[in-house]
């Protein structure tokens, strides 16, 4: 270098200044070329500031070298990520010598990537890692991801890790090399060995590591454990804000996969996590559709989330209410009704379990009722004692209050049970207990009717048409109908007299009721005369 003349001052990122020949540079640098070519005939020497140049100082003094030396230098797997930026960055796509361009050993460097242990692969993405976002247009990165998925991929299904050659000198550990041969044999361990090596990574390459897992129909179930796994071993040693873009990051790919492959109890596992973060109100949409479209699969623990802060209510009964609005997303009508049912018999249980919260309002229980529709449940009972519980411990209700939180009950799915605790429930206004004895009535006149049907149904004559040598064998047959005729006709009398017995205890309940009422009234008058009489008396002094 001592026979150049160091005419070019080159400033990079502020990191340190170099002194070169711009000849020398130029001849391979399309960039530098360009700039002084556009200072022709300005006298002194020249100076140049990179305040982006890639890989910094260390890898600009390798771009020099590559120059001083007639176009050579030693590329591997260490520094090929560095280089292929850098021979990119200065429009290193020309050379003076008869040797190829730094652009062009890199690319062909490249075709050995095969060859590389695993971990060279792992410290040339996270020089890639390191490069980004510059790098993220160039082949290296997504050569590098495609071989990093492949190795994972085949040692899924042969082996638990890909071949590492026995000279390894970074500073990167080998993901087999302490392993037992027994560990091997785990199947469990065979699809998770990589889980620990790629931690370390940001996860703006994991973003663009599972989206190409999912481009080529990796194992969703895999992904959804390791992104799991990434969010807790991550969140150890970071940063408030570092901890928001690693749950916004693996919520994201969470909702890119199969739903059926993610861990239900995991996903709420990371929204506990997220109640007191800042996250994107885009980030909870998809967390909380993601745990709402399956929310059959929950447990009445996994619904009781407490309150956000600067909130009354026990529970987020908030929360649940946007459970079912994304369960029931696309109609009722594509809801399996086994579902449905399932999902009604656990909103019973957190009914009962949310009713004693004295801060819940009448109109939150009441939407936590009406949230599915009636077809969903086969009985009411269970919101019957939930409707009873609440009524107990919000015993301040008006009563046309009250009467709205009965809106929720169907009448008509009520046990007699329920029905007869209700007919002497003092705790439900009076007019929800009428009310519950015409549903009952119309019940009983429905089900008296069906009665009535089959048994005409059953008295008609059943015709056969035969032929006479048929005749015989069908007139044995025509006598067990009739024997089974006479035995239905036997059962449906008893059903009838049954359903009329249940008939005229409801009018008797009924009746109990309007003199119950009249009762009362005459009460009221006379302890409102006697309070009048009782002002008008002039008091004594003590």
């Amino acid at each position: 270098m001592e026979d150049y003349i160091l005419d070019l001052e080159v400033d990079v990122n502020g990191e340190e200044v170099f002194m070169v020949n711009k000849r020398v540079i130029s001849s391979y640098s399309g960039r530098i070329s360009k700039l002084v070519g556009k200072s022709k005939g300005v006298t002194g020497r020249l100076k140049v500031i990179f305040n982006d140049f890639p890989g910094g100082a260390a890898n600009f003094e390798l771009i020099t070298r590559f120059c001083y030396n007639n176009g050579k230098v030693n590329i591997n797997p260490l520094n090929i990520s560095n280089l292929t930026c850098a021979a990119h960055y200065m429009e290193m796509k020309s050379s003076v010598s008869k040797t190829e361009n730094l652009c062009e050993q890199t690319e062909k460097s490249l075709e050995e990537i095969r060859y590389w242990t695993w971990s060279e692969l792992l410290m040339a993405l996270k020089q890639c890692q390191n490069l980004l976002p510059g790098v993220g247009s160039l082949r290296i990165l997504d050569n590098c991801l495609d071989s990093l998925i492949g190795r994972i991929a085949s040692s899924c299904q042969t082996s638990p890790c890909p071949s590492i050659s026995s000279s390894d000198s970074s500073g990167y550990r080998l993901s087999c090399d302490t392993r037992s041969t027994e560990s091997f044999k785990n199947s469990a361990f065979k699809t998770t060995w990589w889980f620990d090596d790629l931690v370390s990574f940001d996860t703006d390459l994991i973003q663009m590591l599972v989206k190409l897992m999912v481009s080529r129909n990796f194992d969703n179930g895999i992904i959804s454990r390791f992104l799991f796994y990434y969010q807790q071993s991550r969140f150890g040693s970071a940063s408030a804000d570092e901890k928001i873009k690693i749950v916004e990051t693996v919520v994201e790919m969470l909702d890119s996969l199969d739903t059926r492959s993610v861990s239900y109890k995991s996903l709420f596992g990371i929204l506990r996590i997220a109640l007191n973060m800042n996250l994107s109100q885009c980030c909870r949409d998809k967390l909380e559709n993601m745990i709402g479209s399956q929310v059959d699969r929950a447990t009445l623990d996994n619904l009781l989330v407490p309150c956000p802060v600067r909130k009354s209510y026990l529970y987020d009964v908030n929360l649940v209410l946007r459970f079912l609005k994304s369960f029931l997303g696309k109609g009722v009508c594509c809801v399996p009704l086994s579902r449905l049912k399932k999902v009604a018999s656990l909103m019973d249980l957190y009914l009962n379990e949310v009713a004693p919260d004295p801060c819940l309002k009448p109109s939150k229980f009441l939407a936590l009722i009406r949230a599915l529709p009636d077809s969903a449940r086969d009985t009411c009972d269970g919101v019957y004692h939930a409707v009873n519980l609440y009524l107990e411990v919000h015993s301040g209700l008006s009563e046309e209050q009250k009467a709205k939180v009965c809106l929720g009950l169907n009448y008509e799915k009520l046990s007699s049970e329920a029905f007869n605790h209700l007919a002497q429930n003092s705790k439900f206004p009076s007019k929800s207990a009428v009310q519950a004895l015409v549903s009952q009535q119309h019940k009983l006149k429905s089900l008296l009717q069906n009665s009535n049907q089959s048994t005409l149904a059953d008295s008609l004559p059943v015709s056969f048409e035969t032929t006479h040598a048929e005749k015989e064998d069908e007139g044995s047959k025509q006598i067990v109908l009739y024997a089974k005729r006479l035995s239905l006709c036997d059962e449906n009398e008893k059903l009838k007299a049954h359903l009329q017995g249940m008939q005229w205890r409801v009018v008797e309940l009924e009746n109990l009721c309007r003199k119950m009422q009249i009762h009362m009234t005459k009460m009221m008058k006379s302890r409102m005369s006697s309070q009048s009489n009782a002002k008008s008396v002039p008091k004594l002094c003590s």
